[in-house]
């Protein structure tokens, strides 16, 4: 009795505070950007209720220590803004292009074959990741949520969290941004192993139904990243469920990193074989020639 209640205040699950006496916290691993030595402090009252922030009816928790490699240098700003530029451009013309690429490929019916349908889907992915950019900036980067975003990263971030939580649901449109993103990139590398699978066929299936494989490379290049995805957005909304998740959130992102590792892994062994293969068949072509002429002779 006469303690401070433990509680979660969205960042930090704060133990059972003596009156009097400031609590610390060691600042959170899952948040990587966090100074991971440092810790967050609150101060419980005589009263036994956690210490407010004065005229202002928000628990007092100072942050500052976890925070230090959060501030918002002028230099750092123009340079985030160039780099928006340069990659909103480059996406803008990369769309553009594989547009075309995907219209020509499906005006012309003479370019229908399984092979450009592979090559379709591989430009449709990289397309929808472009999209996927654009709106990810513009939900975490304007309007309310580029403000709401200011206020977590220098203001709640030193002297953070109403008592009560803060609603959750704002961030749900974000949150939704990034996982359509990160689905998108996964589609890009698992598409690229698709062509690389459906080439490493080609040379070393005797018979190859294509249009029956086709919907297997089809489900395998948009269905097993949604698998993977889908389990780290459901793993990050139990255990690290802060804010926007676009920050890192420590080994979780391996759920994600991996898989995508292990399609670049496989392609570049398909890639290997192939060229082992056609290194192979090309000296015995030469060979094959060299006899020829011998037995001409």
């Amino acid at each position: 009795d006469g303690f401070c209640l433990p509680e979660w205040d969205g960042i930090v699950c704060w133990p059972e505070g003596v009156p009097g006496k400031v609590v610390a916290m060691p600042c959170p691993e899952y948040i990587y950007d966090f100074n991971h030595k440092g810790h967050a402090y609150r101060r419980c009252d005589l009263n036994g209720s956690w210490e407010l922030v004065p005229g202002n009816n928000r628990t007092w928790a100072n942050y500052s220590e976890c925070a230090k490699f959060l501030t918002n240098e002028t230099r750092e700003r123009e340079v985030f803004d160039r780099l928006y530029l340069i990659y909103t451009v480059g996406y803008s013309i990369s769309l553009g292009s594989l547009t075309v690429a995907v219209l020509i490929l499906g005006y012309f019916r003479r370019l229908h074959c399984t092979r450009n349908y592979i090559h379709m889907h591989l430009f449709v992915s990289f397309m929808l990741r472009a999209v996927s950019i654009f709106v990810k900036d513009a939900v975490l980067y304007s309007g309310s949520a580029l403000e709401e975003m200011e206020r977590i990263s220098e203001e709640d971030l030193k002297s953070i969290t109403e008592a009560p939580p803060a609603d959750k649901s704002q961030f749900v449109g974000c949150k939704v941004a990034v996982t359509f993103f990160l689905y998108f990139l996964a589609t890009n590398y698992y598409w690229i192993l698709v062509e690389g699978l459906y080439l490493h066929s080609l040379i070393f299936m005797a018979f190859f139904s294509e249009k029956k494989y086709l919907w297997g490379f089809t489900l395998f290049g948009w269905g097993l990243p949604a698998v993977f995805v889908t389990v780290w957005a459901s793993v990050r909304a139990t255990l690290a469920d802060t804010e926007c998740w676009d920050l890192s959130a420590g080994n979780l992102k391996w759920i994600i990193q991996v898989p995508i590792l292990a399609a670049i892994v496989v392609n570049f062994i398909l890639f290997i074989n192939i060229i082992r293969v056609l290194a192979t068949k090309l000296r015995e072509t030469n060979a094959g020639r060299c006899d020829s002429r011998q037995q001409y002779r």
